[in-house]
Protein backbone atom coordinates (compact mmCIF):
# COMPACT_ATOMS: atom_id res chain seq x y z
CA UNK A 1 0.00 0.00 0.00
CA UNK A 2 1.01 3.38 -0.69
CA UNK A 3 1.31 6.16 1.69
CA UNK A 4 -1.56 8.00 0.17
CA UNK A 5 -3.76 5.02 0.54
CA UNK A 6 -2.82 4.66 4.18
CA UNK A 7 -3.56 8.32 4.83
CA UNK A 8 -6.99 7.96 3.26
CA UNK A 9 -7.75 4.93 5.38
CA UNK A 10 -6.63 6.76 8.50
CA UNK A 11 -8.80 9.73 7.61
CA UNK A 12 -11.76 7.46 7.04
CA UNK A 13 -11.17 5.70 10.34
CA UNK A 14 -10.83 9.06 12.01
CA UNK A 15 -13.93 10.48 10.22
CA UNK A 16 -15.98 7.33 10.77
CA UNK A 17 -16.62 7.99 14.47
CA UNK A 18 -17.56 11.56 13.55
CA UNK A 19 -20.01 10.29 10.91
CA UNK A 20 -21.44 7.79 13.37
CA UNK A 21 -21.81 10.61 15.95
CA UNK A 22 -23.55 12.78 13.41
CA UNK A 23 -25.92 9.96 12.54
CA UNK A 24 -26.60 9.45 16.23
CA UNK A 25 -27.25 13.17 16.67
CA UNK A 26 -29.65 13.13 13.72
CA UNK A 27 -31.48 10.15 15.20
CA UNK A 28 -31.67 11.84 18.63
CA UNK A 29 -32.95 15.04 17.03
CA UNK A 30 -35.56 13.08 15.09
CA UNK A 31 -36.69 11.26 18.26
CA UNK A 32 -36.89 14.46 20.30
CA UNK A 33 -38.88 16.21 17.55
CA UNK A 34 -41.26 13.20 17.45
CA UNK A 35 -41.67 13.46 21.24
CA UNK A 36 -42.36 17.18 20.94
CA UNK A 37 -44.88 16.58 18.17
CA UNK A 38 -46.53 13.90 20.36
CA UNK A 39 -46.70 16.33 23.29
CA UNK A 40 -48.07 19.03 21.00
CA UNK A 41 -50.71 16.65 19.63
CA UNK A 42 -51.59 15.65 23.21
CA UNK A 43 -51.82 19.29 24.19
CA UNK A 44 -53.85 20.05 21.13
CA UNK A 45 -56.11 17.07 21.99
CA UNK A 46 -56.50 18.43 25.53
CA UNK A 47 -57.13 21.90 24.21
CA UNK A 48 -59.63 20.52 21.71
CA UNK A 49 -61.46 18.68 24.48
CA UNK A 50 -61.45 21.80 26.66
CA UNK A 51 -62.92 23.79 23.79
CA UNK A 52 -65.58 21.13 23.25
CA UNK A 53 -66.49 21.20 26.96
CA UNK A 54 -66.71 24.99 26.93
CA UNK A 55 -68.88 24.91 23.80
CA UNK A 56 -71.14 22.27 25.34
CA UNK A 57 -71.46 24.27 28.57
CA UNK A 58 -72.25 27.41 26.61
CA UNK A 59 -74.87 25.55 24.58
CA UNK A 60 -76.36 24.12 27.80
CA UNK A 61 -76.55 27.56 29.45
CA UNK A 62 -78.21 29.07 26.40
CA UNK A 63 -80.73 26.24 26.21
CA UNK A 64 -81.44 26.51 29.94
CA UNK A 65 -81.95 30.26 29.61
CA UNK A 66 -84.31 29.78 26.67
CA UNK A 67 -86.29 27.22 28.66
CA UNK A 68 -86.53 29.53 31.69
CA UNK A 69 -87.74 32.37 29.46
CA UNK A 70 -90.30 30.04 27.85
CA UNK A 71 -91.50 28.88 31.30
CA UNK A 72 -91.89 32.45 32.57
CA UNK A 73 -93.70 33.52 29.41
CA UNK A 74 -96.04 30.52 29.64
CA UNK A 75 -96.79 31.24 33.30
CA UNK A 76 -97.54 34.86 32.48
CA UNK A 77 -99.86 33.85 29.61
CA UNK A 78 -101.61 31.30 31.84
CA UNK A 79 -102.11 33.93 34.56
CA UNK A 80 -103.58 36.32 31.99
CA UNK A 81 -105.86 33.56 30.74
CA UNK A 82 -107.10 32.87 34.27
CA UNK A 83 -107.79 36.56 34.81
CA UNK A 84 -109.89 36.86 31.66
CA UNK A 85 -111.21 33.28 31.36
CA UNK A 86 -114.84 34.18 31.96
CA UNK A 87 -114.79 37.30 29.81
CA UNK A 88 -116.65 35.71 26.88
CA UNK A 89 -119.35 34.26 29.11
CA UNK A 90 -119.89 37.58 30.87
CA UNK A 91 -120.08 39.37 27.53
CA UNK A 92 -122.78 36.95 26.43
CA UNK A 93 -124.63 37.48 29.74
CA UNK A 94 -124.69 41.28 29.46
CA UNK A 95 -127.77 41.36 27.17
CA UNK A 96 -129.59 39.15 29.69
CA UNK A 97 -128.64 41.58 32.46
CA UNK A 98 -129.96 44.44 30.33
CA UNK A 99 -133.27 42.58 29.90
CA UNK A 100 -133.51 42.07 33.66
CA UNK A 101 -132.94 45.79 34.23
CA UNK A 102 -135.70 46.65 31.73
CA UNK A 103 -138.05 44.15 33.42
CA UNK A 104 -137.29 45.64 36.81
CA UNK A 105 -137.97 49.15 35.51
CA UNK A 106 -141.23 47.92 33.95
CA UNK A 107 -142.44 46.50 37.28
CA UNK A 108 -141.51 49.74 39.04
CA UNK A 109 -143.61 51.69 36.50
CA UNK A 110 -146.61 49.49 37.30
CA UNK A 111 -146.79 47.32 34.19
CA UNK A 112 -149.44 44.62 33.95
CA UNK A 113 -148.83 41.10 35.21
CA UNK A 114 -149.15 39.38 31.80
CA UNK A 115 -146.41 41.51 30.17
CA UNK A 116 -144.18 40.88 33.20
CA UNK A 117 -144.67 37.12 32.80
CA UNK A 118 -143.82 37.32 29.10
CA UNK A 119 -140.71 39.39 29.87
CA UNK A 120 -139.48 36.87 32.45
CA UNK A 121 -140.05 34.03 29.97
CA UNK A 122 -138.05 35.90 27.30
CA UNK A 123 -135.20 36.52 29.72
CA UNK A 124 -135.20 32.86 30.84
CA UNK A 125 -135.05 31.64 27.23
CA UNK A 126 -132.27 34.08 26.41
CA UNK A 127 -130.27 32.93 29.43
CA UNK A 128 -130.81 29.29 28.48
CA UNK A 129 -129.50 30.06 24.97
CA UNK A 130 -126.35 31.62 26.48
CA UNK A 131 -125.82 28.50 28.59
CA UNK A 132 -126.23 26.19 25.61
CA UNK A 133 -123.99 28.32 23.41
CA UNK A 134 -121.23 27.88 26.01
CA UNK A 135 -121.72 24.11 26.33
CA UNK A 136 -123.83 24.04 29.52
CA UNK A 137 -127.07 22.06 29.55
CA UNK A 138 -129.65 21.62 32.31
CA UNK A 139 -130.19 17.99 33.38
CA UNK A 140 -133.52 16.35 32.79
CA UNK A 141 -135.92 16.35 35.70
CA UNK A 142 -135.10 13.49 38.04
CA UNK A 143 -138.51 13.20 39.68
CA UNK A 144 -139.72 9.60 39.60
CA UNK A 145 -136.34 8.22 38.47
CA UNK A 146 -133.86 6.09 40.43
CA UNK A 147 -131.42 8.03 42.62
CA UNK A 148 -128.01 8.19 40.91
CA UNK A 149 -125.15 9.49 43.08
CA UNK A 150 -123.20 10.36 39.92
CA UNK A 151 -125.61 13.18 39.01
CA UNK A 152 -127.80 13.65 42.11
CA UNK A 153 -127.14 15.04 45.55
CA UNK A 154 -129.61 13.82 48.19
CA UNK A 155 -130.58 16.65 50.51
CA UNK A 156 -132.99 14.62 52.57
CA UNK A 157 -134.95 11.39 52.62
CA UNK A 158 -138.65 11.06 53.24
CA UNK A 159 -140.79 7.99 53.73
CA UNK A 160 -141.91 6.67 50.35
CA UNK A 161 -145.70 6.46 49.84
CA UNK A 162 -145.28 3.01 48.24
CA UNK A 163 -142.64 0.30 47.88
CA UNK A 164 -142.27 1.20 44.19
CA UNK A 165 -141.00 4.67 45.06
CA UNK A 166 -138.27 3.51 47.49
CA UNK A 167 -134.84 4.72 46.30
CA UNK A 168 -136.44 7.01 43.74
CA UNK A 169 -136.35 10.78 43.53
CA UNK A 170 -139.49 12.25 45.07
CA UNK A 171 -138.77 15.94 44.48
CA UNK A 172 -136.13 18.09 42.82
CA UNK A 173 -135.10 21.17 44.82
CA UNK A 174 -132.47 22.52 42.40
CA UNK A 175 -131.88 21.54 38.80
CA UNK A 176 -128.49 20.07 37.93
CA UNK A 177 -126.28 21.30 35.10
CA UNK A 178 -123.65 19.68 32.93
CA UNK A 179 -120.85 21.34 31.00
CA UNK A 180 -119.79 19.21 28.02
CA UNK A 181 -120.63 15.88 29.72
CA UNK A 182 -119.16 16.94 33.07
CA UNK A 183 -121.42 17.67 36.04
CA UNK A 184 -120.90 21.25 37.17
CA UNK A 185 -123.80 21.20 39.62
CA UNK A 186 -125.48 18.12 41.00
CA UNK A 187 -129.27 18.08 41.05
CA UNK A 188 -130.39 18.55 44.67
CA UNK A 189 -133.14 16.02 45.29
CA UNK A 190 -135.36 14.45 47.94
CA UNK A 191 -135.21 10.66 47.94
CA UNK A 192 -137.91 8.23 49.06
CA UNK A 193 -136.90 5.73 51.73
Amino acid sequence: MSEKQEEKDLEQDHNQPEAEGQEQELEDTAESSEEQEGQQSELSEEERLKLEVEATNDKYLRLYSEFENFRRRTQKEKLELYKTAGEDIFKSLLPVMDDFERAKKSTDDGGDLESLKQGVDLIYNKLLQVFRANGAEPMESAVGKEFDSEIHEAITQIPAPSKKEKGKVMDEIEKGYMLKDKVIRYAKVVVGQ
